[in-house]
Parts: C-alpha cells; sequence; structure tokens
C-alpha cells in the first residue's frame, strides 16, 4: 500500500502591525491626494495614494489609486489596485465597485457582473448597487441573446422611417438641402449648437445613414495625398468637448477643399457635447469625402460608450435606437491612414508582432466591436514608451512599445514617422522616439469635466 501526503498551504502572511503615527501620516497624503483628485490632478493623486500605501497598505488607498488610475485610462492598473484591496479585505464593497468598473472598460462583463452580485448581495436594498447590477446583468443577457441570433441581425437602418418623421413648424435648426449636408447647413448646425439647439431627429438620422454608406466602401487603412507645402492637419481626441472644437477651426479654419483635416479618433465620451461634436464630424465628411477624415478611437465602441457617457446622452438627447445606429456606424470608421506613403496615423499605436505590414493593416475585419487582441485592439489601444521592447500595457490591452519597435516598423513599410492620440498631452502634443512617434491631443479641457469623491 502506498501513502501520499499533500504539503499544507502556505499561510497567509499576518498584517503588517503598523505604528499610530505612521497610521496618521498615510491619512494625511491620502487626504492631500483626494484633493488632487478633485481639482482633476490624477496624476499628482496617484503619487501621494502611492506614498500612502508604500508606509500603510490600506484597502481604501489601494481603492483609491485604482479609481485615479482608472479616470485616466489606466484599466490594467486600476483593475490591479481593485483586485489588492479586495484581497486586503474581501467585504470592502468599494473595492468590488472599482474593480467592477474596470472590467465593463475592458467589456469583460460577466466578470463585472460577478462583482456587482457580490455588492448586491451585501446591499440588497441599496439604490445604486442594485442599479448598476440590474445594468449590467441587461448587458450580458442581451450579449448572448444577440451572440444566439446575430446570423439573423438586422440594420438599425430597416426599423428608420423617415415618412413618420414630420419637421415641426416650431423647428428652426438647419435642414439638409434635398437630403444633403452643403456648406451652409454645415454653418446654420454649428451657429445652432452655439446656441444649445439640437438637430432635428429626421436630419440627424439620414446624416447617420449616409455617413454609414460612405464608410462601408473604403477600407481599414486609408491612403491620403497631400501636395507638396500644402497644408494638412491632424487633430486628436475631442472627447465632446465642442466648444475646442469651435476653437481649432476658428485658429485653423474651417474644412474645406483648401483645408483638409483628419481627426484621429475618441470624438465623443466624457465631454457633455460628445453629439453636437460627432454630427458637426460627419457633417463636414459628408461635405468633404476627399478631404476630410476620421478614424476610429478606442471610444468608438458601444462598451466605452457606456461607460464613458456617449450612450446616455445620445438617448437624452435623441432615443435608444439611435445609440444602436452609432455603434453599427463606428464599427464602419477607418482605423488608420497612411499621408504620401511616408506617414501613418492610428488612434493608438504598434503591435505586439514584429512582422505587421500595411497590407496586412489594409485588410482587418473591422466591422465589429473591438476585440481584446490582435491588430485591432493594438491600433486602437497601444501606447508609446521610453525604453526599448516591448510591456505589458497599463491600460489591460494593447501594448507598450518602443522606440526600437517603431523604428523597426518604419524601416519594415518604408515610412519616415507616425502620428497617433490617445493620451493626454500637457502641450496638446508629444514628440517620441527620436522623433518618429508623435502624439497629437485636441481637447484642452479634457480634465474640467465633473467627477465624484474617490
Amino acid at each position: 500500500m502506498s501513502t501520499s501526503t499533500t504539503a499544507p498551504a502556505p499561510a497567509k502572511p499576518a498584517p503588517v502591525e503598523v505604528s499610530t503615527e505612521v497610521k496618521e501620516k498615510a491619512e494625511k497624503l491620502k487626504a492631500e491626494a483626494n484633493e488632487h483628485f478633485k481639482n482633476q490632478a490624477y496624476d499628482k493623486a496617484i503619487d501621494l495614494y502611492t506614498a500612502a500605501i508604500e508606509i500603510n497598505p490600506n484597502p481604501i488607498y489601494y481603492a483609491n489609486r485604482s479609481f485615479a488610475y482608472f479616470k485616466i485610462e489606466s484599466i490594467g492598473y486600476a483593475l490591479n489596485d481593485a483586485s489588492k484591496a479586495i484581497e486586503l479585505d474581501r467585504t470592502y464593497t468599494k473595492a468590488y465597485y472599482r474593480r467592477a468598473a474596470a472590467y465593463m472598460s475592458l467589456g469583460k462583463f460577466k466578470l463585472a457582473l460577478r462583482d456587482y452580485e457580490a455588492v448586491y448581495k451585501v446591499k440588497p436594498n441599496d439604490v445604486d448597487a442594485k442599479t448598476k447590477y440590474t445594468e449590467c446583468n441587461k448587458i450580458v443577457k442581451r450579449l448572448a441573446f444577440e451572440k444566439a441570433i446575430s446570423v439573423d441581425s438586422k440594420s438599425v437602418a430597416e426599423s428608420i422611417n423617415f415618412d413618420s418623421m414630420s419637421i415641426e413648424d416650431e423647428y428652426s435648426g438647419p435642414s439638409l438641402e434635398n437630403d444633403k449636408v452643403t456648406l451652409k447647413f454645415m454653418l446654420d448646425l454649428m451657429e445652432t449648437y452655439k446656441a444649445q439647439g439640437k438637430l432635428h431627429r429626421k436630419y440627424a438620422y439620414k446624416i447617420l445613414m449616409d455617413i454609414k454608406a460612405l464608410f462601408m466602401t473604403q477600407d481599414s487603412l486609408i491612403h491620403i495625398s497631400v501636395e507638396d507645402e500644402a497644408k494638412f492637419t491632424v487633430c486628436g481626441d475631442i472627447h465632446g468637448q465642442f466648444y475646442d472644437l469651435m476653437n481649432i477651426f476658428k485658429l485653423n479654419g474651417l474644412p474645406s477643399t483648401e483645408n483638409p483635416y483628419l481627426f484621429n479618433g475618441d470624438f465623443v465620451d466624457r465631454g457633455s457635447f460628445s453629439v453636437e461634436c460627432i454630427f458637426t464630424l460627419f457633417g463636414f465628411k459628408l461635405l468633404y469625402p476627399n478631404h476630410f477624415f476620421m478614424a476610429r478611437g478606442n471610444h468608438e465602441s458601444a462598451y466605452m460608450n457606456q461607460i464613458y457617457g456617449f450612450e446616455g446622452e445620445v438617448k437624452s438627447k435623441y432615443t435608444d435606437l439611435m445609440a444602436q445606429f452609432f455603434t453599427e456606424v463606428y464599427n464602419w470608421l477607418p482605423l488608420c491612414h497612411c499621408i504620401n506613403n511616408k506617414v501613418l496615423v492610428m488612434h493608438g499605436g504598434l503591435f505586439s508582432s514584429d512582422t505587421v505590414t500595411l497590407e496586412d493593416i489594409r485588410t482587418i475585419d473591422r466591422n465589429r466591436q473591438p476585440p481584446d487582441e490582435g491588430l485591432m485592439c493594438e491600433l486602437l489601444w497601444s501606447d508609446p514608451q521610453i525604453p526599448n521592447g516591448r510591456a505589458p500595457s497599463k491600460r489591460g490591452v494593447g501594448v507598450h512599445f518602443g522606440p526600437d519597435v517603431t523604428k523597426a516598423f518604419l524601416e519594415r513599410n518604408k515610412l519616415e514617422y507616425v502620428i497617433r492620440s490617445h493620451e493626454v498631452k500637457q502641450d496638446g502634443y508629444e514628440v517620441a522616439h527620436d522623433g518618429k512617434c508623435i502624439t497629437v491631443f485636441s481637447a484642452p479641457n479634457y480634465w474640467s469635466i465633473p467627477t465624484l469623491n474617490p
């Protein structure tokens, strides 16, 4: 007869004893961090939460730092901190909230539901807990239903009846001329939006129908030709900041055949005027299809719009049906642009593979929600880093890529440099990787959006 033994599981490390003096110092650091958080100085808040954690690894500090990471879209770090807070205190419900929000941002709704359910079981009478659990559960069920009937799914466009949409006598906003966008329409539209007015739903749906049809004719990689000495403007994230968008046009001129633009993703979410931004951009794309370009960002996706505000804004200003239609349109946005076969422009960055070519990008099947890995994911989510090589992304998806990765990619594809967006830059831009990787960010009031206290 043989016998076997199993080694006992290692005991959990005993909690570190922290003196009262150290606890008080950590609390002061947390209080200071909270003030920076309230003022949207998230990087400073993170530094102070980190200092507090180093002397007193408290679950509250981890949860607060998780929220700060969440605000700057370092979702991977936010997820890790929330999990650490739960490890330290499995009864700390705020940590479950933080982790669920991170999972939601990554499109991992089943994992988010598990955390929301944990909170709801502990606090069945809490309205917020019930609301978040119910909303997440609806998403999980809807996605399962959509997957089951995906072969028979129909476009939202098929349910739109323009004949049933009458233009009311009191409507004073812009009107399409023969169902087409004109310069007069665009000028009237911008003035209407500046005056807090609204585009009639009939014209809004018509623009969405036409822009979807236009994007469907295009590849995932668009080649752009710009004449020598001609002006061409690349703009980064707008994030629903309509008045900042208007200021760009004031300073740099309105789009035209002589003044072409490329808007490099993240047109919506966070800001309160995402609807106004997106219809303005779509309108100019229809007016100047060969001189006005738009690329998909990581926020042009259903789950990001659910978390960061665009879906709710569309439902408030129009309908749930229109919110669904936007998702369809975003699926057809091009992913990348190449200017004069020299400059590659994408929202996020480069790849985990050393063998990617422009042809690989051109043939990406983009008519879908962004996956959590692969070329499409990395185009939307990746970020540059200072060291050579690659590293896991702080965002939880995509990769960090170094100067050597950029150099090798450019040489392989006979390019000179890349332009990307996706990250807030204090001066609106940053030149990195020996001048070969330029970041452009175009929402100067990005951090002015009100937020909850940590």
